[in-house]
């Protein structure tokens, strides 16, 4: 059980990225005080968590009521993963984000970003929505199930806690070790998104 908690922590970690959200969160947030962007990152969270759960309880009976075999939708959320990753290794990603900040800052009356843009698309966003739905599908019995949903649960306070000291972290790495980290991640989600496509054909030619 724990090698299973380990590498679905593991793969949690790398497309839900705590350490590419944090200085976007910062930059979202250089306004409001410390405790407020506390309060903002508890709330964000917490919505991407029902979002994540949501999806990773009931999505394998949304694909039967669609008529889509799971092996056809690892195949899809495979390719949808390495184009992230793709993005990541070579700083789009966080271009997108970071033009996403300005968006929001620029808005007038900018929303709760609470909701748009950290819990939906940066924490819930389609790559962790496919990779929870992908994970929990795995699932032999509902202990197995249990541990899957405990590593969710353990990455989202570590994303919560990384939400919570974005603007301190920042001040002390730098952009520059975020882009490393950013990029190393990237690889590895790459490595992954084939290991699900390759899984997707092997099943659906077996």
């Amino acid at each position: 059980m724990f090698n299973l908690f380990l590498s679905t922590f593991v793969t949690l970690f790398v497309i839900i990225d705590p350490p590419g959200c944090a200085p976007i969160f910062a930059g979202l947030t250089r306004e409001a005080t410390q405790r407020q962007a506390g309060r903002i990152a508890l709330r964000a969270t917490l919505i991407a968590g029902l979002i994540l759960l949501l999806f990773a309880t009931v999505g394998g009976r949304l694909l039967a009521a669609l008529h889509i075999e799971m092996n056809s939708f690892r195949i899809a959320g495979g390719l949808m993963l390495f184009l992230i990753a793709l993005d990541m290794v070579f700083e789009k990603r966080t271009q997108r984000r970071e033009e996403r900040v300005e968006k929001v800052l620029h808005e007038p009356e900018p929303e709760d970003i609470s909701v748009f843009p950290m819990a939906m698309p940066m924490i819930a966003g389609p790559g962790s929505i496919a990779t929870v739905m992908l994970l929990t599908s795995r699932a032999q019995n509902p202990p197995e199930l249990g541990v899957m949903l405990a590593a969710l649960v353990a990455v989202l306070l570590l994303n919560l806690a990384a939400l919570a000291a974005a603007r301190p972290i920042m001040r002390l790495l730098g952009s520059r070790v975020e882009a490393v980290i950013t990029r190393v991640l990237g690889v590895l989600l790459g490595a992954l998104a084939v290991q699900y496509v390759v899984d997707g054909v092997r099943g659906a030619l077996g």
